[in-house]
């Protein structure tokens, strides 16, 4: 169905973009949280061993730092899946089932990784590495 202003969606289309965006939402939500522990437990970390002069506390901050990061990267991977699902859904000829949420045509080789090292998570916590290893250096 197309009118000469673009393609009109029918209400369940409507539906499962909404649903799609809601998941996309939350992915971006999660990857937020995770950040926000990520630089508490760090800072945590840090001022505990700054300020008690032990090294072994700061080097056991780059454990985190590399699960939250791992764990930011698979927020981020699933998150451009959904919405390279809801850029088929929103075609007005989809393919899609409808209300699928199946991502699994949207995955790509390599992926994961990509989303992990891609700039925006690189640098929060490329930033958060280049800090433990400047506390390193002011302890012991």
């Amino acid at each position: 169905m197309a009118t000469g202003d673009g393609p009109v969606l029918d209400e369940a289309r409507i539906r499962h973009l909404e649903l799609i965006q809601l998941t996309v939402a939350r992915m971006g939500n999660n990857s937020f949280v995770i950040k926000g522990w990520s630089l508490t437990l760090t800072g945590a970390l840090l001022a505990f061993a700054v300020g008690n002069d032990d090294t072994s506390v700061a080097l056991v901050s780059f454990v985190p730092i590399v699960a939250f990061w791992f764990l930011d990267g698979h927020f981020v991977y699933q998150e451009r899946l959904f919405r390279r699902l809801y850029d088929r859904v929103r075609r007005p000829e989809p393919a899609v089932e409808p209300f699928t949420m199946d991502v699994a045509p949207g995955r790509e080789r390599g992926g994961r990784l990509k989303a992990t090292v891609s700039p925006t998570p690189a640098c929060f916590y490329g930033g958060l590495l280049v800090a433990v290893a400047l506390a390193l250096l002011f302890v012991g």
